[in-house]
């Protein structure tokens, strides 16, 4: 009798250099998003989204956003990167397919700036335009140098993760385009306001308010 093979797939994630081309630059920001996306796909047990399989909830729009457009293919342009404006480096992504969802948090007992401290005094000077040549030089090199220790850190150690429950967003939609009556640009139907009888765009759009 013939046993049955159990076959490994081996999944083919993009590397930090195609993430770090895209992005510009190597940043501590950039390795978080990496870390947390590759780990989401290797317990999603799935490679990179082609039409909205995948969706990513982004708690955050820093520099980590963009390995997450990279590695997991979800994008604004195509409806499955949602973002939510609370400043958290936590992450949620959901499988179609599957139907599961996991939750990557990074962990409050990970400090970056424990890494390497004299980043801390020469990020003031760099960010205020302040720094010399040479300065802004070592400030790079340190920032790279903290991006290689955390690519070599374990991911439990860093983030907190586990799967979750969450409500499976529908997919995009196409609306049917209106013309604003005040600048007469195009507008998706759903995102228009009416004013004065006629619908206009939100930039044209007059607020009216009495304070509360």
């Amino acid at each position: 009798m013939q046993e049955s093979s159990t076959e490994t797939t081996t999944l083919q994630i993009p590397s930090f250099e195609e993430a770090a081309k895209f992005h510009g630059h190597v940043c501590p920001g950039l390795t978080i998003g990496y870390i947390a996306a590759k780990a989401a796909l290797e317990k999603l047990h799935t490679e990179r989204d082609i039409d909205e399989e995948l969706v990513t909830i982004a708690e955050n729009d820093a520099c980590g956003v963009d390995t997450v457009q990279v590695l997991t293919g979800c994008t604004i342009g195509k409806g499955n990167l949602i973002y939510r404006d609370h400043a958290k480096q936590v992450f949620t992504f959901i499988c179609r397919d599957s139907g599961k969802a996991v939750r990557i948090a990074l962990k409050a007992s990970f400090n970056i700036d424990n890494i390497d401290p004299e980043v801390n005094k020469l990020r003031p000077k760099v960010m205020s335009g302040k720094a010399t040549e040479e300065e802004a030089k070592d400030f790079r090199e340190r920032m790279e140098g903290i991006s290689h220790t955390m690519r070599h850190t374990s991911v439990e150690e860093m983030f907190d993760i586990r799967f979750v429950d969450a409500e499976i967003p529908h997919k995009a939609r196409i609306f049917n385009s209106l013309k604003c009556a005040k600048c007469g640009e195009m507008m998706a139907e759903s995102r228009t306001r009416v004013q004065n009888g006629e619908f206009v765009c939100i930039p044209c759009f007059e607020v009216y308010t009495r304070g509360w």
